[in-house]
């Protein structure tokens, strides 16, 4: 007889074996039936109580020793699996360590360590549904843990389980760092689902309403993954479930719409935000005058410089930079001179940046000698005297400063 495979070789082999010795037990069970052992009575007396021991014969048959054998098996197979329940035992020592407060081991420390080793075993929903037990039992722990829990699943892109996760931390954690907002836009990147995400959102407007601290650090992060059609798609959905915008989400919108080089679209929201009744600050001006100048556009400029004195809003270090950089590049470098002379007044110090655009400025329209008269002024500064990197990136972060 021929077979395919050794492995079924094996089988057909081993279960002849097991036929033969079935056979032998029912013969040796017949022939005890027909000449049963005498049982020698013990020489010690049993008492009233006692059970005599005797040997038990088990008949058995092909079907049923295979059905035995496998409950056999399988009940060794489930016995070895078995351990304790691991989740409870972190929980009570989480429980415990809230109950004394100098334990050795505070709760987020058990927590995060217990979420790490889930996340790393990839038992990602096993870490949600710890977190939400804690969440419902009002045991609420710093953000780490749910932070890990959103960077493992952001890198499966399980977009349910990132909403999932996202939504019960909302309550249950004080402060997430704007690096956190990430994932979500990482999870929603690689997807055109907007109906998930416009559920999300509305989720999040749900829970966090009249806030819009966190809708904000949304849009910011979608933004910064380079996700500018759902970051813009975000906002549409806010203003659809009759959530007014506020200033600090304008300007996000304006900034994302300038940097996209989509110039008309950001002066509509401008107006729009206007037309809300929300008044500009010097960011939304800033930002304006910025994308204009990108594109050329210098008369605009002009407009909303002149309207920013009108509304009596200071300009800054920022709004001077743009100005003197933008005249000057059109060829108007009388304004762009009396913009940096203005900008001085006001004791503002220049950068190393705009004198550099002035001077090379100054020498195309061949006024070589108040070119070397600024470059002259420009090496006598000490550095105290100019504004540097970390000027521009205090005022870039204050621009950016949500809540």
């Amino acid at each position: 007889m021929l077979f395919s495979s050794r492995s079924f070789r094996h089988i057909f082999f081993c279960g002849k074996a097991v036929e033969e010795l079935s056979t032998r037990c029912n013969l040796a069970s017949i022939r005890f039936i027909q000449n049963p052992i005498h049982l020698m009575p013990s020489k010690h007396k049993c008492c009233a109580n006692q059970i005599i021991s005797f040997p038990v014969v088990f008949f058995w048959t092909w079907p049923l020793f295979i059905v035995a054998s496998r409950f056999i098996g399988n009940s060794r197979s489930f016995s070895t699996k078995t351990s304790p329940n691991e989740e409870e035992v972190v929980l009570n020592e989480i429980f415990a360590a809230t109950a004394k407060g100098n334990a050795l081991r505070s709760t987020s420390e058990i927590c995060n360590a217990y979420i790490d080793k889930l996340c790393r075993s990839g038992n990602l929903s096993a870490a949600a549904r710890f977190l939400k037990s804690l969440h419902d039992k009002h045991v609420f722990i710093s953000s780490n843990a749910y932070e890990a829990l959103l960077a493992a699943a952001s890198e499966k892109n399980d977009i349910g389980l990132v909403s999932q996760v996202f939504i019960d931390a909302i309550g249950s954690s004080e402060s997430w760092r704007p690096t956190s907002y990430l994932y979500i836009a990482k999870a929603f990147a690689k997807t055109n689902d907007y109906t998930r995400l416009f559920r999300f959102i509305k989720d999040v407007v749900e829970l966090t309403f009249p806030s819009l601290k966190v809708l904000n650090r949304t849009i910011l992060a979608f933004a910064e993954y380079r996700q500018i059609d759902q970051a813009l798609l975000i906002f549409d959905q806010i203003k659809s479930l009759k959530c007014k915008p506020d200033l600090i989400m304008y300007n996000i919108i304006l900034d994302i719409l300038g940097r996209a080089g989509r110039v008309d679209k950001m002066l509509h929201e401008f107006s729009s935000m206007k037309e809300a009744g929300i008044s500009p600050d010097v960011v939304s001006y800033n930002t304006l005058l910025n994308s204009l100048k990108k594109v050329g556009r210098v008369e605009m400029c002009a407009v909303y410089f002149k309207e920013m004195g009108d509304n009596r809003i200071q300009p800054d270090l920022l709004t001077y930079t743009a100005l003197v950089d933008c005249f000057g590049r059109s060829g108007n470098i009388e304004e762009s001179l009396r913009l940096f002379n203005e900008m001085k007044a006001r004791q503002i110090r220049p950068s190393i940046y705009i004198y550099r655009s002035l001077v090379n400025n100054l020498r195309k329209m061949g006024k070589l000698e108040l070119a070397m008269s600024l470059l002259k002024e420009m090496n006598s500064c000490t550095q105290s005297d100019l504004a540097g990197p970390e000027d521009f990136k205090q005022a870039i972060r204050k621009s950016m400063t949500i809540g």
